[in-house]
């Protein structure tokens, strides 16, 4: 615990104390038995979703569909709506996940914050409470155009009720890991699809929440447990979805190992260079679909070298021509070799493309301008600058400002000035860690020469 900040600390305290302050007027003798049986099957719910919850990435992103247990709530408890999604939220704090009191805490309030606001959304916005399933079933099933009207406005109340509580719940999660240093790493390892994913998936399972409420007047307490069934369905699947994303990073990151085995001083390239296509993508808005193939591609662009001759890539002296065109063929190669990898899409055309240069003077196909694919012109950037705040066998790394200026230098010529603007910013916002080099131990071959650095372009035997 001693790990968090003041300002971390008092972000908890405060998420805890307005928790406390929504639950504070609960007074066990004044409820009905009624309120407090739908709270404790709903926390019975909840508290079993929220202890087997799916992880979806690095460090703490994970997701469990417990979210329904406290719309339930909301709607079937009309006014006491939002204090009973309150009560379920916060059994949190009891939950069996293996995670610090402080963390219980945090986790019991902000789902106590977020099914509060729920329920009041819900209230002000005229929701039926559907306790009273009677009432529902003659809407449904007999009842007056003016009780339709009311049964669509409750509909349309839970649909705002589902948005808020998602919106409050992630937008305390975001605040915990904005605020606190050692929780920022977990926004960088956050996979591009995660986001997106757990804002659409809370939404959808939120509806669950409208089944219980519907069910409970015929099956009561007995209506939470039947959910379970489709609940743990939907953990399923997005286990499924999550181990085919986790199979698809291994199965690049291989690759790049299997790249990276050719020259020592190439080791992490792929996964840098990803990086900053990365901070490219995000700088000009690219949509989280695309902005996660390019940086597939950026992790992907060398693997052609794998085609490559070893003892072309490290020859101490120039290339003949021969040579030198086998280095040109492999983006070519590497577009051979993951092609058929069907989740890569428009990466492909990135690895294929990222040597072309505006001038029309790059490789394999001679693009020039716009007619160079758009993933190739942002790893180009990427793939330079790295390549020049690397250190080498045969040079130090280049300090980053000078590294910037020769992106300058190129931009219109061998580098799209557009991305090359784009990634300064970027760094400008995000920075750039530079890596300690690798201190070779003495049996591993070291290339002299680099296609990939600006600074020095590769030597070749002129004439032959």
């Amino acid at each position: 615990m001693g790990r968090f900040s003041l300002v971390t600390w008092l972000y908890i305290a405060a998420v805890v104390s307005g928790a406390s302050a929504v639950l504070a007027p609960i007074r066990a003798g004044t409820e009905p038995t009624g309120f407090w049986i739908v709270c404790g099957a709903l926390a019975l719910i909840f508290l079993v979703c929220d202890s087997t919850p799916i992880a979806l990435g690095p460090g703490q992103w994970a997701w469990s569909p417990s979210s329904a247990a406290t719309l339930a709530a909301v709607v079937l408890l009309g006014n006491k709506g939002a204090i009973g999604a309150a009560i379920v939220g916060a059994c949190a704090v009891v939950s069996i996940r293996r995670v610090q009191i402080i963390e219980r805490l945090f986790n019991g309030g902000m789902y106590a914050l977020a099914g509060y606001a729920a329920g009041m959304t819900y209230h002000l916005q005229g929701g039926l409470p559907f306790i009273n399933i009677t009432n529902v079933r003659q809407v449904v099933f007999g009842g007056h155009l003016t009780d339709y009207a009311t049964f669509h406005a409750s509909i349309m109340a839970f649909v705002a009720a589902a948005v808020v509580h998602v919106l409050v719940n992630h937008g305390l999660v975001w605040g915990m890991l904005l605020v606190d240093k050692n929780s920022r790493a977990t926004i960088r390892q956050a996979p591009a699809w995660g986001v997106p994913l757990l804002l659409a998936s809370d939404l959808g399972f939120a509806a669950l929440g409208l089944v219980i409420a519907a069910l409970w007047g015929t099956l009561a307490p007995f209506a939470a447990a039947i959910v379970l069934v489709p609940l743990y369905v939907a953990r399923w699947a997005m286990g499924q979805f999550a181990e085919q994303q986790r199979a698809h990073t291994a199965t690049l990151s291989a690759l790049c190992q299997a790249v990276e085995t050719k020259d020592f001083y190439t080791r992490g390239h792929s996964e840098r260079v990803s990086k900053g296509v990365g901070m490219i993508a995000r700088q000009i808005g690219m949509r989280s679909d695309r902005a996660e193939a390019v940086a597939f591609a950026g992790m992907l662009h060398d693997v052609g070298k794998l085609g490559v001759p070893t003892k072309v890539l490290q020859k101490q002296g120039r290339l003949t021509e021969e040579e030198f065109a086998a280095i040109q063929l492999h983006p070519m190669r590497g577009l051979q070799i993951v092609r058929e990898i069907g989740f890569l899409t428009e990466a492909l055309t990135g690895i294929m493309h990222h040597h072309e240069r505006m001038d029309g003077r790059g490789y394999p196909m001679g693009f020039a301008g716009l007619e160079i694919p758009e993933f190739a012109r942002i790893i180009a950037v990427a793939d330079a600058f790295d390549s020049m705040t690397s250190t080498r066998a045969y040079r130090k790394a280049t300090k980053i400002p000078d590294a910037i200026g020769e992106l300058h230098r190129g931009a219109g010529t061998q580098f799209d000035p557009k991305f090359v603007d784009a990634f300064v910013a970027a760094l400008d916002r995000e920075g750039w860690q530079l890596r300690e080099p690798a201190q070779p131990h003495g049996h591993e071959i070291l290339t002299s020469q680099d296609h990939d650095d600006p600074i020095t372009p590769l030597r070749v035997v002129e004439g032959m």
